[in-house]
């Protein structure tokens, strides 16, 4: 039995119109384009890469990512880490956001033992103590990083509790203090370049200061990890960071794509696309899909349509498995057409579906999965 129910289309010649939908599909070219753009330019700015797989989920591609140049990457759950190591080829993986529950950290402390660098972050002393009793009685320490906050409030410690931070994991035998993580999620969709850049360069500041303060009692500060998709054209001018956290640059989708590069246009193409059918048309101007809520991230605008669609249509939400072309005057559009759109936000979009399309010339040439689907606990 098949895996996944476009596997016999793998190979075939314009196979990629006959795909049973909603599908998410990649074009290849275009992330393979993506994929090495970002590793060019860490490296050219002599950053370390260190791709967060919370937008793609998948193994295959952190595999990809680490073979282009990747030191490794970040998950931003447990259960995103544990399932890409377990999918093997996946052996420094960075969890980005605490860990604090008792069950939590147990299982951190097998992950730990299981691949060969693991760090976690933390954010709050009392994490800190869990975390050194947890790794006392482990076969080696557990790497922590302070969680700073840059601005965003979602986790982080602010600046003028860091230093006492990383205090603590210095002095706590069983951890090893690797230094910091900022991520400012708050400055990623700025729409003007000058004032993203402007902020972001601010909060770097920051991050500079703290790391200074801390190196100043004698602790090593190795690892400055941070950064996304909207700074990456940005962070590295700071010259703080030294590994670049980026996730959404692989794929792109609308939120990223309305924001001002340095070149006034978007650094990175769209590889990432949802393939849908037509399946009912009934009313005049009006056709319905089988791309509904349920095929698409709902937290920013309707999907942008691509291809498929007759200049001035436009999609609308129309109930949980269905998806509205509004067609302009004199326009029709058969049953069974099939339609590609844009994401509006490619990372929960992606934790809709199990698989991946991939796409090359109409051809649909491989299915990857996505094994991390789901696991935020």
């Amino acid at each position: 039995m098949a895996r996944f129910i476009n596997e016999d289309l793998i190979g075939k010649a314009g196979g990629a119109a006959e795909l049973t939908t909603p599908a998410l599909v990649i074009d290849l070219a275009v992330f393979e384009r993506n994929l090495t753009a970002m590793a060019e330019q860490c490296k050219r700015a002599g950053l370390s890469l260190r791709p967060h797989a919370k937008t793609h989920k998948s193994a295959e591609i952190a595999r990809r990512q680490i073979a282009a140049g990747a030191v490794g990457i970040c998950c931003a759950k447990l259960g995103e880490a544990e399932a890409l190591a377990e999918a093997g080829g996946i052996e420094n993986i960075l969890i980005t956001s605490p860990v604090v529950t008792k069950r939590g950290i147990a299982r951190l402390m097998a992950l730990n033992e299981k691949i060969a660098d693991l760090h976690v972050v933390a954010d709050h002393p009392e994490n800190v103590k869990a975390l050194a009793q947890a790794a006392s009685t482990a076969s080696k320490p557990l790497k922590v990083l302070v969680d700073l906050d840059i601005g965003l409030h979602r986790t982080g410690i602010a600046p003028e509790g860091a230093l006492e931070l990383a205090k603590d994991i210095a002095a706590a035998s069983a951890l090893t203090f690797m230094g910091l993580q900022a991520y400012g999620g708050h400055l990623m969709h700025i729409e003007k370049f000058a004032e993203r850049r402007e902020k972001s360069l601010a909060a770097m500041a920051v991050m500079k200061g703290v790391k200074e303060a801390i190196e100043g009692k004698g602790i090593a500060c190795p690892i400055l990890s941070g950064g996304g998709t909207g700074t990456a054209d940005i962070d590295p001018e700071a010259k703080v960071l030294t590994e670049l956290q980026g996730g959404s640059y692989i794929f792109m989708d609308k939120q990223y794509n309305d924001i001002e590069g340095a070149q006034g246009r978007p650094l990175f193409g769209t590889s990432l696309y949802v393939q849908m059918s037509v399946v009912s048309k009934n009313t005049p101007r009006l056709v319905t899909t089988d791309a509904g809520f349920k095929s698409f991230a709902t937290d920013a605008e309707p999907p942008v349509l691509l291809d498929g669609a007759p200049e001035g249509a436009g999609y609308f939400f129309f109930g949980d498995e269905q998806g509205g072309i509004l067609l302009p005057e004199g326009a029709d559009l058969p049953l069974g057409s099939t339609l590609t759109a844009i994401t509006p936000h490619c990372d929960p979009t992606v934790n809709l579906y199990d698989c991946y399309h991939v796409v090359e010339n109409g051809t649909l040439t491989a299915i990857w999965p996505i094994e991390a689907r789901g696991r935020s606990a």
